[in-house]
This record gives structure tokens, sequence and C-alpha cells, in this order.
């Protein structure tokens, strides 16, 4: 690593007796802010969308978590410097119905269209990225690089064909389930009723692998893992879990399957919720049912709900987790799968987020702590951005391959 200003730095403290301490400390936070503005970052499970449907929200200003409750914006992104990452096109569960099928399906093509119509009113500073090459390209103009996902498969119905328009317009990692059990998969936060991936889940599974999507089986059940993990042609993803190791949590998973995910190529992605028991009081599930509130067209309403929401979190937090608990989670993660398997998706703004690190400001502080550890710049790159770009190189590789 590159060392600013040593000789100055022992100068000066011969000639004015400071501590040498402070000095080397701030050599190595200047050192890490360096490493960390080189790399190529991205995080792969961004809900930021969810605030592009928030009346008057521009994800062009800087916002505040404290008063705002968003976690990402450009400017923040700029300064914590990630570079980009996988923004979430997200569905609520709904009944198993044709009905409850079609309005997914709009909802969801609305979502999709909000994020691209973000990305074409700051095309000065953001860009669609449709191949793994395109990061590092966007990135070296200093525009943020915006991949998509989808988070919850529900809205594709029974016609996994469907999958194809979004995949047209930018899609590149789908998880098929969330928290409740559909039409795909089994969730791991929900009863079992297809004892893992359904037949249409098997199906829409080869679709990815046809198209050159990157499956994601966060959110799914343990079973369901299992065969994704078998099923695919390419190696999968987990791009916003952690270990059950540190905090039994059925969203979490355990260091065998974490092995076992390794073994076969693909990447885990630290999450930062679910690290500690959650608070589940009748205050929150109060407050939980006005959630709506945020996206109300007065801001005045969007700004007392916020206010509302930090006054409990100070009287009983929804999760008492802080900094340091999710580098036990990083670290253990690097530890059972390695630096090539691991990958960052905190779940910004989709419940992520810990004491000490509320936003994606406080992201150079990975590489930090990362770099104390002992790891190198090589090993960063490959979390911050590689692994999951070689995740996507070989879902695009396998669908050239195979007429997709």
């Amino acid at each position: 690593m590159r060392r600013i200003g040593l000789g100055l730095g022992l100068a000066t403290v011969m000639a004015t007796g400071f501590a040498a301490a402070p000095l080397a400390a701030q050599a190595e936070e200047s050192d890490a802010a360096a490493v960390h503005e080189r790399l190529l970052t991205l995080d792969t499970h961004l809900d930021t969308p969810l605030h592009l449907m928030r009346p008057g929200w521009d994800i062009a200003e800087r916002h505040d978590y404290v008063t705002d409750n968003s976690q990402v914006d450009i400017p923040r992104m700029i300064e914590g410097g990630l570079d980009g990452g996988f923004f979430v096109i997200w569905t609520a569960q709904g009944e198993l119905t044709a009905e409850g099928y079609a309005n997914a399906a709009a909802t969801a093509a609305i979502r999709q269209q909000m994020i691209l119509a973000m990305i074409a009113a700051n095309s000065d500073t953001a860009e669609r990225a449709l191949t793994a090459d395109d990061a590092a390209r966007i990135a070296a103009t200093g525009r943020r690089v915006i991949y998509q996902a989808i988070e919850n498969s529900y809205p594709l119905g029974e016609d996994i064909g469907t999958l194809q328009r979004f995949y047209d317009n930018g899609v590149r990692m789908v998880g098929p389930v969330h928290t409740g059990t559909n039409q795909f998969s089994d969730s791991s936060t929900d009863d079992e009723r297809w004892g893992g991936l359904s037949p249409l889940g098997r199906e829409l599974i080869a679709e990815m692998n046809r198209l050159g999507i990157i499956p994601d089986a966060s959110h799914a059940s343990d079973a369901a893992f299992d065969q994704m993990v078998e099923l695919s042609a390419t190696p999968i993803i987990l791009s916003h879990t952690g270990p059950n190791a540190l905090n039994e949590h059925p969203r979490n998973i355990s260091d065998e399957r974490i092995r076992r995910l390794a073994e076969t190529g693909g990447v885990i992605a630290v999450n930062s919720i679910y690290l500690a028991p959650r608070s589940n009081s009748p205050e929150w599930q109060a407050l939980s049912s006005r959630f709506m509130e945020l996206f109300s067209e007065s801001r005045e309403t969007q700004e007392a709900f916020v206010r509302n929401l930090r006054a409990l979190e100070a009287v009983t937090p929804r999760e008492d987790a802080d900094f340091e608990m999710f580098m036990a989670s990083l670290m253990h993660l690097i530890e059972v799968a390695g630096v090539d398997h691991v990958a960052f998706g905190a779940d910004w703004d989709g419940g992520g987020g810990v004491e000490g690190m509320r936003d994606v400001t406080a992201l150079p502080q990975i590489t930090a702590r990362l770099l104390a550890a002992g790891h190198d710049e090589e090993d960063l790159a490959k979390m911050w951005s590689g692994n999951v770009l070689r995740l996507l190189r070989a879902a695009e590789a396998h669908a050239a391959s195979h007429g997709g």
C-alpha cells in the first residue's frame, strides 16, 4: 500500500515531540481511504428504488438518514466511495391468483420503469449496466453503476417467459421468493409447501441460466437453496444473507451451506440485518402498519413518520446491533467461505444499517478494518466487486454458449 507523508511525519514528531502513534494512525487512515477510492465497489442488494416512490424524493439530492430514513443517494454514494450496485425491483407477496399475479406484474413493471427514469434523469452521474464489463467502464467515467435485480419473482405469475421483458430492460439478478412462500419456492420465513423449489421454480432457474441471470437464494428456504445450488448451471449468490452461527435466524444460513456455496463457486454477500434478535413489540407492529405514510403526498406526513420511527428506536431498537457485530459477521463469512466467495449486500434502504454504519457514507471504514486485519487490496477488490462480477460473467458465458 502507498504510504503518505511518512518522512515529513517523522520529522514533525522529532521537531515537536508529538506522539508518533496518532500520526501513524492518520497515515493508516489516509492509506485506507486511498485504497477504498481505488477499488471498484458494488453492493449486491440496494432497496433504494422504494424511495423513488416517495413524492418529492430525488436520488440526486443528499438526504439524511435521521430525518429522511433513506441510506443511499448519489451524493452519499460518492462520499462513501460506492460505485454502484444492484437496484432492486421488490414486490410484496400477495395471493397466488390471477388477480394477484396481474397486480404484482403491474407494480413490478412500474418499479423497473422508475429505475430507468431515474437513470435517464441523472445521465451525467449514473448509467445502466448490462454486462459485467460495464461496471469498470462506467465507474471510470465517474458515473454510478446501476444494475437491476428482482427480489421476489411473484410478479412473473405462472409464465416464466415474462422474465424476458425484465431482462431486456436490464435485470441481471433474480431471487425466486421473499418473505412468503409463493408459486416458485418455499420461503425461509414461511410455511413449507413445495419442499424447496416448486416444479415452476425449477423451470425458473433454467430460464435464468438461459438468459444469463445470476440466481439469488436470499430469502429461500434451506431446501430451496440446496436445490438452486444443484440445479443452476452457473454459480448462485446470496445477495444479502448472514451466518446462522452468530445469530440463529431463518434468514441466516449455516456454515455447512456456506461451504457448499463456496465449493460450487458461489458468493455470499454479507447483510447488516439479522445480526441480533429483533423486536416485534406491539409498538413496532403498530408503527410497521403505518409504513405507507412514508410514501404520502405530504412531506410533513413523511417527516412525522420518520420522527416516530426514531423515537421508538431510541426506546426499543428494532435490532440492537452495531458496527462491531457487522464486522464479526463479515469476518466469519471470510473465514468459512474465503475471500473468493464473499461480497457486500447490506440491505440498504431495506432494513439494513447498524449503529456506527447507518448509511453508505460509512463504507470506507469497512475497507480500513479489513486492511488492518491483514487483507490486501487484491482481497478487497474481489469482495467489493470482483466476486459478483465473476458470477455475472459466468452467467453471460453460459447464456452465450447455449443460445440465450
